[in-house]
């Protein structure tokens, strides 16, 4: 009675040690953003995954692979502009992995490789740049840069989503010289605005005067209107309005002798020699 029941748990126990050792390596689960790349006897087999995946012990190699997306932060690059101008620029490159197999066999650390290239085309394509067009068109710098890195990482199975350009350190100099400009900037707009109005006033005030000559009671009008503005403002001061006819006579005679023609100075003397005889 013993002999079988000890034979069948000499055989047990192998069997379930193995089971301990043998099973983790033949079953995985892999979650719903996860891919497995296996190996059977160093040749590709395919994509595995997601959920609950069974390789053979021994013979598959595993390789996983997240396809979420990716956050590379590129180091500080000193770029020379177009129009030689030294700047420190810095980038954030997002992608993710869309071709597991080719992630694995035609790259050997895609993080690694996917940095350096952003790197070297951040530097390429910022120097081809002017100084004005790195600091006001920013997107299609970015635009350009996710075109030339996507084409660049397709063959290893990554989708390049988004790059942007983080910072852009200016020299201390070049920051004053920009601040005198954009000051002078602001200064000339000043004066246009100022020039402006006053040719706008100007144009104004000659309608106003051919409207007035028309009528020259408006005037007389203007006159009133401008005296209880004073008076709102000033009430202690006193005010002794005249007619503006008093002074038409005055105004009437002043013109008749700026009208009247001036007398020749060689008749004037002919005069003064005939009287003296």
């Amino acid at each position: 009675m013993l002999d079988p029941l000890l034979n069948l748990v000499s055989w047990l126990i192998p069997i379930f040690l193995l089971a301990i050792f043998i099973l983790p390596q033949s079953v995985r689960i892999l979650r719903e953003y996860e891919r497995a790349v296996v190996f059977r006897l160093g040749k590709l087999l395919g994509t595995k995954g997601p959920g609950l995946i069974f390789l053979i012990p021994i013979v598959d190699r595993m390789v996983k692979m997240d396809l979420r997306v990716v956050t590379i932060d590129v180091a500080r690059q000193e770029v020379m502009t177009s129009d030689n101008v030294p700047v420190t620029v810095d980038a954030v490159v997002y992608f993710r992995i869309v071709e597991p197999e080719a992630a694995v066999i035609r790259v050997e650390n895609y993080l690694k490789a996917t940095s350096l290239i952003s790197q070297t085309t951040l530097r390429s394509v910022l120097g081809q740049a002017e100084l004005d067009e790195l600091l006001s068109k920013r997107d299609k710098i970015n635009v350009t840069l996710q075109e030339i890195i996507d084409r660049q990482t397709d063959p290893w199975g990554i989708k390049v989503t988004a790059v942007e350009v983080k910072d852009v350190a200016l020299p201390d100099g070049m920051k004053r010289a920009m601040a005198r400009q954009a000051e002078t900037e602001r200064e000339r707009r000043a004066k246009i605005i100022s020039a402006e109005g006053e040719y706008q006033a100007a144009e104004k005030l000659v309608q106003a005067a051919a409207m007035i000559a028309e009528e020259p009671i408006a005037l007389q009008l203007r006159f009133l209107q401008t005296m209880r503005e004073i008076s709102n403002e000033h009430n202690t001061t006193t005010f002794l309005p005249l007619p503006l006819d008093i002074f038409s006579p005055f105004l009437k005679s002043a013109s008749d002798m700026k009208s009247r023609p001036a007398k020749p100075l060689a008749d004037e003397s002919r005069a003064a020699g005939g009287e003296s005889k």
